[in-house]
C-alpha cells in the first residue's frame, strides 16, 4: 500500500473507534441506510468504507440543506419526464427516435464491432449501442441476479406519521426486519401531478428473498399505509451483464436491470461508469446548479 492509502486507512480506523463506539446500533443502522444508503451492514466491517460512509452523509446533509425539507428532487408529472426531457435534447443535436419498435437483431461489421440493430425490416446504425439486458434476453451476454417484488398502492390518504407529508421516502433497514436486505417504500401525490386530486401513490419494493414475496411484505404495508383503494403486485427477474460482456471490445453497452431501491443511487451510478466506459472521459459535475452559473454555462461554452 501506498503512504497515502495506508494513511486513509488509519484515518478510517481513527474514525471507527472515535466516533462509531459511542453510537447504538439503531443510530449506526438509521446512518448507515438512511442518509448513506447503504443496502446492507457489510460496510460496517469494511474500514476502507469509513470515509465513504462520511462523505454519502455529507453528501445528504448538503442535499437537505440545498432543497430544503427532503435532500431528493422529484420532476413533476413523474419520472417519464426524464426520458421525454432526454428526448427533446437529444433530437436538438439531431437523435432520431424509433419507439415501440422491436428489436429483431443487432448487426456487427466484419470486425466483430457493432454497426445497427434491424427492426421490421428498416435498420438503424450506429458507432455504439446501449440497452438494458431486456434486449440480451437470447444473446448469452446477461445472466439472471435475482427478483425483485414490487407493490404499487393508490391510496387517498398520505402515509401515516409523516406529518401529511405530501411526498416521502421509507427505508426499513434489514436489521429490523430479520431480512437479508432493506426494504423501500416511497410516496408520491397529486402536487407531483402523477395522479388525481386528493390521491396518493405508494410504491413498496424488495429484494425477492422467499417463495411468498408478498406475504412477506403485507405485515409493513398494513402498519405503515393503513389501507389503500387499489393495489398491484409483481415480480421482475434482475438481470446483469456477463464477465465477458463487460470486457467484450465491441462497443456494446448492457445495464444491470433496476434494483429494489427507490432513490435510483446504485441506477446513477451506473450510468456514470457507463459514460466513462463509453467515452474515456468521467461526467462533469462540479458545474455549479445555481441559474445564474447554468446561464453563464450556455453563454460561455
Amino acid at each position: 500500500l501506498s503512504p497515502v492509502c495506508l494513511g486513509s486507512l488509519r484515518r478510517a480506523a481513527s474514525i471507527n473507534a472515535e466516533y462509531m463506539g459511542k453510537c447504538d446500533m439503531n443510530t449506526i443502522t438509521f446512518s448507515g441506510h438512511a442518509l448513506a444508503l447503504y443496502r446492507d451492514d457489510d460496510y460496517l466491517d469494511d474500514v476502507s468504507q469509513t470515509l465513504v460512509a462520511v462523505e454519502k452523509i455529507k453528501l445528504y446533509a448538503y442535499s437537505l440543506s440545498r432543497y430544503g425539507n427532503s435532500p431528493y428532487i422529484y420532476p413533476m408529472w413523474g419520472l417519464g419526464g426524464l426520458p421525454e426531457g432526454f428526448s427533446r435534447l437529444s433530437a436538438i443535436h439531431g437523435g432520431t427516435y424509433m419507439l415501440n419498435r422491436p428489436i429483431e437483431e443487432i448487426l456487427y461489421d466484419d470486425d466483430g464491432k457493432v454497426r445497427g440493430i434491424k427492426s421490421q425490416g428498416e435498420e438503424a446504425r450506429c458507432k455504439q449501442l446501449l440497452g438494458d439486458p431486456s434486449y440480451f434476453q437470447e444473446s448469452g451476454t446477461v445472466e439472471k441476479t435475482g427478483q425483485v417484488a414490487r407493490w404499487l398502492f393508490i391510496m387517498d390518504h398520505p402515509i401515516g406519521n409523516t406529518s401529511n407529508a405530501d411526498s416521502c421516502q421509507i427505508i426499513i433497514p434489514s436489521r429490523q426486519t430479520g431480512r437479508k436486505s432493506d426494504i423501500y417504500i416511497s410516496m408520491v401525490s397529486d402536487n407531483h401531478q402523477v395522479c388525481a386530486k386528493g390521491k396518493y401513490v405508494a410504491m413498496m419494493s424488495a429484494t425477492v428473498e422467499t417463495s411468498d414475496p408478498q406475504a412477506s411484505l403485507t405485515p409493513y404495508a398494513k402498519e405503515l399505509l393503513r389501507g389503500w383503494d387499489k393495489e398491484i403486485f409483481f415480480v421482475s427477474d434482475t438481470y446483469a451483464p456477463t464477465t465477458e460482456c463487460m470486457a467484450s471490445t465491441n462497443n456494446v453497452f448492457v445495464s444491470t436491470s433496476y434494483d429494489a431501491t427507490t432513490h435510483f443511487e446504485t441506477a446513477t451510478n451506473e450510468v456514470l461508469e457507463i459514460y466513462t466506459r463509453m467515452t474515456g472521459d468521467e461526467v462533469d459535475l462540479t458545474i455549479s446548479a445555481d441559474p445564474e452559473a447554468l446561464e453563464e454555462a450556455q453563454l460561455n461554452p
